[in-house]
């Protein structure tokens, strides 16, 4: 770092821990440089960018003291108070063996992406250096309605696309655009608890509404919140369980939120894999009276990193998203959003997907025969037609929160089925992500670390008994 920058950072640090409190004299640019043996402009760079941030004043011949009308040092009492047990969702660090919701982060095309991502800097005109389009980059829209076309059966024009910085920020816009703080909407019961939380958030009332072989059950919805303003659903392959919402339910779900002027959301977060049959259709694509808000992600299916999701919208909702969107200033990359268009338009995407669609279903197997050769009868798996986890069901003796906060504590990024329900009644297991599991031995090494956790819960629920 330049010295001038250095000296800045030090006054300001001092200013704002309180050590140099306001209307202190500073020394003057003369005295510190010969004391710090400096050239005179070295401090007098510093000191007028301090002036110029407001930290510093300067009164002539006066000399130049610490300004009097700075924030307090002391730091803001804020009025949610975190527990030790909440955790930040995203923290920047890789992430550890048996993650769930990631892709297999060694077989993504890095050359082939940083090959591209070069070509659209080196071709950016005028439009990549001015405030770009809040709905999203026109040729990433275009590129996306094909797309969905062909692969969801989701008929739409760029238009309906609105691009966000993450699937939170889609659900933000939605709610911005078509919901009142109070609303209440049904919410799947075991679900997404990090969607359930944000809705929470932002001031909306999630009611749990259970889930069984065939979905979420629309009728005990309907008994339990008739007047819901919408319903947040994973049909494709519900979170966590991995079942699909079944053809009838469908129906019965776009008939109730068109009797009630409701609005479904739909997350399609990782509906690319199914390794049993096609890829189901959208619900979105059954919906003929526009209903339904889809919401798509590349975390899933190309890198987490690019923080790039979308939402279709209805027709007749564009103008007031377009008119959020330009509000919330909620605007991904430019240069990201384009490479992402290229990636698709010249057929990459559609071959990095064909192409996971063979590995995962491997790494799936190498992870099950690991787990079912070392835990035996403590645990077995659940049978599921696609995605990116694994369900670990329990014998009775066990309890799923023990072992995956042990697990934690060794570094296996496991997860309790149980807190993904927002009620008491709940169902035990362990969630775990295959997709990074690489070969044989890894896949050993994972499971012989997992069954350690498993004999210490033993042992802790057998003593308490």
């Amino acid at each position: 770092m330049p010295i001038y920058r250095q000296i800045y950072w030090r006054f300001r640090d001092a200013i704002v821990s309180g050590k140099l409190r306001a209307g202190e004299r500073v020394p003057s640019v003369r005295t510190l440089a010969a004391e710090l043996n400096l050239a005179r402009g070295t401090v007098e760079a510093a000191y007028q960018m301090l002036i110029g941030e407001g930290y510093l004043v300067s009164h002539g011949p006066a000399g130049t003291m610490v300004a009097h009308d700075l924030y307090p040092a002391e730091p803001p009492v804020l009025e949610a108070v975190v527990t030790e047990h909440e955790s930040l969702v995203h923290t920047g660090v890789l992430p550890l063996p048996l993650q769930m919701g990631l892709p297999a982060l060694d077989a993504f095309p890095r050359k082939l992406w940083i090959r591209l991502a070069s070509r659209t800097l080196r071709q950016g005109g005028l439009d990549g250096l001015v405030y770009p389009d809040p709905r999203g980059h026109a040729s990433l829209r275009t590129a996306l309605a094909g797309y969905l076309g062909i692969a969801r059966g989701i008929s739409c024009s760029s238009d309906q696309i609105f691009v966000c910085a993450g699937y939170r920020a889609c659900l933000e816009l939605i709610y911005r655009s078509l919901l009142r703080v109070g609303d209440h909407g049904w919410f799947e019961e075991p679900g997404y608890f990090i969607a359930r939380e944000f809705l929470k958030e932002i001031g909306l009332e999630p009611v749990p509404i259970p889930v069984d072989s065939a979905g979420l059950d629309v009728q005990a919805a309907m008994g339990m919140a008739p007047d819901a303003r919408f319903a947040l659903v994973t049909p494709s392959h519900q979170s966590p369980l991995g079942v699909s919402l079944t053809l009838p339910r469908r129906q019965a779900l776009l008939d109730w939120a068109m009797a009630q002027e409701s609005w479904i959301i739909e997350d399609d977060y990782d509906s690319e894999y199914r390794y049993r049959g096609r890829p189901l259709p959208a619900l979105k694509s059954l919906d003929s009276q526009g209903r339904v808000l889809y919401i798509g992600t590349f975390s899933k299916v190309l890198m987490p990193g690019l923080r790039l999701a979308y939402v279709v919208v209805p027709q007749a909702q564009v103008k007031r998203f377009a008119y959020m969107a330009d509000t919330l200033q909620n605007h991904c990359p430019h240069v990201l959003q384009s490479t992402v268009a290229t990636f698709i338009e010249e057929g990459h995407f559609g071959r990095h997907i064909k192409k996971m669609r063979a590995l995962y279903p491997q790494r799936r197997a190498l992870l099950i025969e690991a787990l079912l050769d070392t835990l035996g009868s403590a645990a077995h798996i659940d049978p599921q037609a696609g995605g990116m986890h694994i369900i670990v069901r329990l014998a009775p003796e066990y309890d799923d929160r023990i072992i995956a906060d042990r697990a934690q504590k060794a570094g296996l990024a496991v997860q309790a089925l149980s807190r993904w329900y927002a009620g008491p009644e709940t169902s035990k297991g362990l969630l775990l992500g295959f997709t990074n599991v690489q070969n044989k031995t890894q896949s050993a090494s994972l499971a012989a670390r997992l069954h350690q956790c498993f004999q210490v819960s033993a042992d802790k629920t057998h003593h308490h008994s």
